[in-house]
Parts: structure tokens; C-alpha cells; sequence
């Protein structure tokens, strides 16, 4: 018994309309629609959908499964933007003479509504979905080795199957916290910035939230001419920007080549700018840190891969005075969200030194000068992950490194992955969210 499907597109306007490709063995399926934010609300439910069993491709991973439509459902102009989830579920009642109990299969997916046009919010949340597919190895492969069959890695990977996403893992503390709190919040997924630029118009501050790894030129140019034009942006994410995609099939895939770069078609073209591999690597020239202030080179690890696993999960605190810290009642010296860890899995940072004892940058790996450091606490890179890269200075300490600057807009940076935790129950880091997204967006 199984019920598994996927829609032809991330994102949606009101008006348009969602198709379905599920795959089921059940003669009947049902379809649930729940907007995730604040609280879960069921928005659509319908019954007794007619199933089909399709093949799965042996590309289906690169390539897609080329399931027809099952079912249509055109976005109602109530629905505002917003995380969707859709639901698949599906019964029988066993073999025809003997095993006759009752089995259920449930399957769950997802898809966004952007906004139309003109809305209230004036902070737009782009969901990391090209990290979600990425990682996502339903049909044998993704851009991993360590779950990919036969231990392989894949070097393209489709939108168009079975995804469950990451959101539950990343970004849903933060989506719950900020609805919870009254922030009006527009929503969209990484390739739109890619695709509908059009959306960064009357927008104040973009927000980047939990692992939002995998980003393509356009999206960077688009929102790198928005910082440039007085727009802000805020990463509470890690490992941010940190590996280069191309988009394919109108978007429907990712191409990244990685550690294997010179298998790129790009390097036999001798197009060294758009290599599939680290925005950081010298032949691409274009370090994540010139558009974030940090980069994961000078980041790494903290309580993950075998690095700092007896770390605290807190920052220290090195300009308290700054009005990202306003209202915290932190001190130079104190530390911070260890109860929470919300220093954890991947960090980002920069290469500094200590002045009067406070740490600044050297401007180093494209950190603008101007970049002012916060809170940082320690990190290192697991040698697996960082000894291909013919430029690593083995043995090279890292650090989480919370910061900020401005270039036209003003640019912050949480520097970890994990920065949501603390919005379970950390008074300090409920107070700079709330410092970053009322001032940034005014």
C-alpha cells in the first residue's frame, strides 16, 4: 500500500492552478491542504480522488517521474501567501480471500502561495527549497553521497517527484514565532528570486531562515541590486549561499557539480564564473561573504560531524552596545543561547583579529570592510568536507560569527543554522529577532 505525489510547480499566485501527480496503489485517494503558520489550518479537503499506480523512472531522481495529472485545483484569492501542505492518504482492506486487514499509507508534500501583488507585509521569507531538494533522495539519488544508492552522489536532481521538503526542520519555528508575534510576513521559494524578481518591489528586508545552502547566479544578482538600491536583508540561516546551481527544465531541476567541478560542462566551456561548485572557490571568484559578510570557509562545525561535540551552543557577546543587542541586557563577555544551542550543525564567519580586544575583520574572502562582528563563537570543518578544495589551509579553526553591514541596505547575518531554537523560549534571541525585523523593514 503507498500514496505518494508531488505538484508541477513550488510556488504559486492566487488564481493559478495546482496540478497533482500522485501515484497510488489504491483504487481512491484522499487530498488534504493545510496552511502552516501560526497555527495549521485546513484551507481544503476532498475524498474518494480517483488512484493509479504509475512506474518510477530509473532517472526519476535526475529527471523527474513523468506522472500524468491527477488531480487540478485552481488557488481561491482567500488563500493568502504562506506555506502549504498538502496531505495524501489512502486505505484498502487487504487481499481479496485471506489478509484482509486494513491498511493505510499517507504521504505529505508541499507548495507556496506568493503574493499576488500589493499586500500589507513588508518582509518577504524565501524558503531554502533548493536545499530541500538537494537533499531530497527519493528515487535513489541526491547531491549526497552518504544516502544516495550504491553510496553514489548526483549531479542533478529533480523537482519533479516525491519531495516532503525541510521545512518542519528549518524554518517552522520561525514561521510559528513570527505569525505567533504579528509580523506580516509574504512568502516564497529560492528560485523565485530567481524567476519573479518582481516580487523584491515594495519589499524592505528578505529573510533567509535555517539552511538556505544552495543559490544560483540570478537569485544572488537580484537580491545583491535590491541590497544596492536600499533594500535589507537578514540571513538567520547558516552555511548560507555556499554552493552554486544552475536551474534546468525551466526550473524544474538543479545542476551542482560541487567537489567534482573540472566534470562541470561549464569548465570544458571555460565559463570558470559559473562552475557548479563553491560560490568561495577561487575559480569562481565570487564569495558568498561579498553578498552575506561570512562564509562557511571561515565557519564549520559546532555539536555536528565529530566538531566541538562538548561545545556550549551559545554565542558570546563582543559589542553589547549595538542596537542589535538593544533591550537583551547582555553584557561584553556574556553568552547566549546555549540552552537552546542555537550555535549549531553549520556556522558561517570570517577570518579576524582582536583590536583592543574586540574581534574585526580582515577583509579577507570578500568581507566588507565595514562588516562589524557581534557575537562569534568556535567552529571547524570535518577534513572530510574540506580537503578537496586544493586552496584549505588544513587544521584552519573557524567560527560562528553573528554580524552586520551596510552597502545601500544593511545586510545581517545570524551566522548558524540552528538560530531558530532559541525562538522556542531564549529572551535574548527573541529580542534581536524582533531588533533585526523592526528596524530592517521599516
Amino acid at each position: 500500500m503507498f500514496v505518494e505525489g508531488y505538484t508541477d510547480q513550488l510556488s504559486y499566485r492566487a488564481g493559478d492552478t495546482v496540478r497533482f501527480h500522485v501515484s497510488t496503489s489504491a483504487q481512491t485517494y484522499s487530498l488534504e491542504v493545510a496552511r502552516i503558520g501560526a497555527a495549521r489550518e485546513v484551507v481544503w479537503h476532498r475524498d474518494s480522488l480517483p488512484g493509479a499506480s504509475h512506474p518510477v523512472p530509473e532517472d526519476a531522481s535526475s529527471h523527474g517521474c513523468r506522472w500524468p495529472v491527477s488531480h487540478s485545483l485552481q488557488v481561491p484569492a482567500a488563500w493568502r501567501s504562506g506555506y502549504y501542505e498538502f496531505v495524501l492518504r489512502a486505505e484498502d482492506h487487504g487481499g481479496e480471500f485471506v489478509r484482509r486487514g486494513r491498511r493505510t499509507a499517507e504521504s505529505r508534500g508541499f507548495f507556496i502561495i506568493r503574493p499576488s501583488g500589493a499586500t500589507d507585509a513588508r518582509i518577504l521569507l524565501q524558503l531554502a527549497t533548493n536545499t530541500y531538494a538537494a537533499y531530497n533522495n527519493w528515487g535513489g539519488y541526491s547531491l549526497y553521497a552518504y544516502h544516495g544508492r550504491g553510496g553514489l552522489q548526483g549531479h542533478r536532481v529533480s523537482f519533479d517527484r516525491p519531495m516532503a521538503g525541510l521545512f518542519d526542520r528549518w524554518e517552522r519555528d520561525f514561521v510559528e514565532w513570527a505569525e505567533t508575534a504579528g509580523y506580516a510576513l509574504d512568502y516564497c521559494v529560492n528560485s523565485d528570486l530567481e524567476q519573479h524578481p518582481e516580487l523584491l518591489d515594495g519589499c524592505r528586508l528578505v529573510l533567509s531562515v535555517g539552511h538556505d545552502e544552495y543559490w544560483s547566479g540570478p537569485m544572488r544578482d537580484h537580491l545583491e541590486a535590491f541590497i544596492a538600491a536600499g533594500g535589507n536583508a537578514a540571513f538567520f540561516s547558516g552555511n548560507s549561499v555556499c554552493w552554486q546551481v544552475r536551474g534546468e527544465d525551466e526550473g524544474r531541476a538543479l545542476v551542482c557539480w560541487k567537489q567534482w567541478f573540472n566534470m562541470d560542462p561549464a569548465w570544458a566551456a571555460g565559463d570558470h564564473a559559473n562552475l557548479s561548485t563553491l560560490w568561495s572557490h577561487h575559480l569562481v571568484g565570487r564569495p558568498e561573504s561579498t553578498l552575506t559578510g561570512v562564509g562557511f570557509l571561515y565557519g564549520g562545525y559546532h555539536l555536528s560531524h565529530g566538531q566541538y561535540m562538548d561545545g556550549s551552543g551559545a554565542f558570546t557577546v563582543h559589542r553589547p552596545e549595538h542596537w542589535v543587542l538593544e533591550g537583551t541586557g547582555l553584557q561584553r563577555g556574556d553568552t547566549f543561547g546555549g540552552g537552546h544551542t542555537i550555535v549549531g550543525y553549520e556556522c558561517d564567519g570570517c577570518e579576524y583579529e582582536l583590536k583592543d580586544g574586540l574581534p574585526v575583520p580582515k577583509e579577507t574572502q570578500g568581507t566588507p570592510p565595514d562588516f562589524t562582528i557581534l557575537c562569534t563563537a568556535p567552529a571547524r570543518w570535518h577534513p572530510d568536507d574540506s580537503e578537496w578544495y586544493e586552496r584549505w589551509e588544513k587544521g584552519r579553526e573557524g567560527a560562528a560569527v553573528m554580524g552586520l553591514y551596510t552597502r545601500g541596505g544593511t545586510v545581517f547575518t545570524a551566522g548558524t543554522t540552528d538560530w531558530s531554537h532559541g525562538l522556542k523560549g531564549d529572551p535574548a534571541v527573541d529580542r534581536i529577532t524582533r531588533n533585526v525585523l523592526d528596524r530592517l523593514s521599516r
